[in-house]
């Protein structure tokens, strides 16, 4: 079964026709500054056959009709006709309450993630449209919505609802949701794998770490608390987002620097984290190199960085009450032993001990604990897309037996 899997953002679309029984991409690629002059298509073959066009791609459907152009082509396509796509696998990012799973796209569930608007104003609208511009161009494929927070779903109410008054939950759907639900999903199956263990039996936690960053607890194949919260801006310090931070500190600089909520909200979510602390980058591997050569603002950086992951392991291993393996994955956590040394030191009381060289190993997916650690340490290479792709395939086959 070929699946493409869609992930449309505000002025981008990447996608991924994967063939989903042998678990394999057939074609991958972005649309770049959908919306924007010099949009750019880049489409990759597994075979590595690689092209890039640029054009007027003045929004979503335009976007999707090259995509499906490209995917098409004599040259550099994969398939020959429309046909041999047999469901598109949409990320939709909040669910909110309304969904507990991936659903196949109805009238309803396009209802349910405009209602969700107001809650993922930078997120759902654009997963949206990608929706609407399939609906255009593949009218009789079936499509299913894959929501980051489903996976989190069965998160007890003791730690999804906040302090605050409870009305502001029962009136505005005030809770934590968390995100990423697909990459701690996909992580955690592989991690029961490479133990040879039933994931129902396991307490595990996952840290996805790239420009986004979130820590999961997982027991029994369940997330019982994740850091991100009602967005994606709690928890841990992140590329350009602040992660946890006392809320009167929002209030005192909104007044102190005269900031207006949306101003307010940029300042949180694209000017701090990494890129706030060390005034060098978002990205960490140059936060590294500036701290190699001396940089104490990288260093603060870096440090505030892995001290945040390392106090999360402990809240939740203690919430858990034991663990069987932690998991790094994401652009940082699969690519930098650096910060896994870091957020591992001094740990073995918890059962932890990485090894030294299987941590600065080259390989992709490895384990790098050593034989004394209680607990296996895992580096797992996500893979969202395939996640998607799995879960579409679950919801067609349900759809084919009714």
């Amino acid at each position: 079964m070929n699946i493409l899997v869609l992930n449309c953002g505000s002025s981008s679309v990447k996608y991924q026709l994967i063939d989903v029984d042998k678990k394999i991409f057939l074609a991958k690629g972005s649309v770049d500054r959908v919306g924007m002059s010099g949009a750019v298509l880049t489409n990759q073959r597994a075979d590595g056959d690689e092209i890039k066009i640029t054009g007027d791609i003045l929004d979503h459907t335009i976007a999707i009709e090259y995509i499906l152009a490209v995917l098409l082509s004599k040259n550099h396509g994969v398939i020959s006709s429309k046909g041999e796509i047999h469901a598109v696998g949409h990320r939709v990012v909040h669910g909110a309450e309304t969904f507990s799973g991936s659903v196949l796209i109805t009238d309803e569930v396009i209802k349910g993630i405009r209602d969700n608007f107001e809650i993922a104003p930078l997120h759902n609208p654009h997963n949206l449209r990608g929706i609407n511009a399939c609906q255009t161009h593949l009218p009789n494929i079936p499509q299913v919505g894959v929501f980051d927070t489903a996976f989190h779903h069965e998160i007890p109410a003791y730690a999804y609802v906040y302090g605050i008054p409870y009305s502001f939950y029962t009136q505005h759907k005030i809770r934590r949701y968390g995100f990423h639900g697909s990459s701690h999903a996909f992580v955690a199956i592989r991690a029961s794998e490479l133990l040879k263990k039933d994931i129902k039996k396991l307490k595990l936690i996952t840290c996805h770490l790239g420009n986004g960053c979130s820590i999961t607890a997982i027991d029994k194949g369940i997330s019982i608390d994740t850091s991100m919260g009602f967005t994606p801006l709690e928890g841990l310090l992140m590329g350009t987002r602040s992660g946890d931070v006392d809320p009167s500190v929002i209030l005192y600089v909104m007044a102190k620097e005269g900031l207006n909520y949306s101003e307010a909200n940029t300042l949180l979510n694209k000017h701090s984290g990494l890129q706030g602390i060390s005034g060098v980058s978002s990205d960490m591997r140059e936060v590294i190199t500036e701290m190699n050569e001396g940089n104490k603002k990288a260093k603060l950086a870096f440090d505030v960085f892995c001290y945040r992951i390392k106090k999360y392991i402990g809240a939740y291993v203690a919430a858990l009450g034991g663990l069987d393996a932690l998991v790094f994955t994401g652009g940082i956590g699969e690519n930098s032993p650096d910060v896994r040394k870091a957020v591992c030191e001094n740990m073995e009381y918890l059962g932890i001990d990485i090894d030294k060289t299987a941590n600065s190993s080259k390989e992709k997916e490895k384990p790098i604990h050593t034989s004394k650690s209680q607990a296996s340490v895992f580096v797992i290479p996500t893979n969202e897309e395939l996640m998607i792709a799995m879960e579409t395939k679950e919801v067609v086959k349900t759809l084919k037996k009714k």
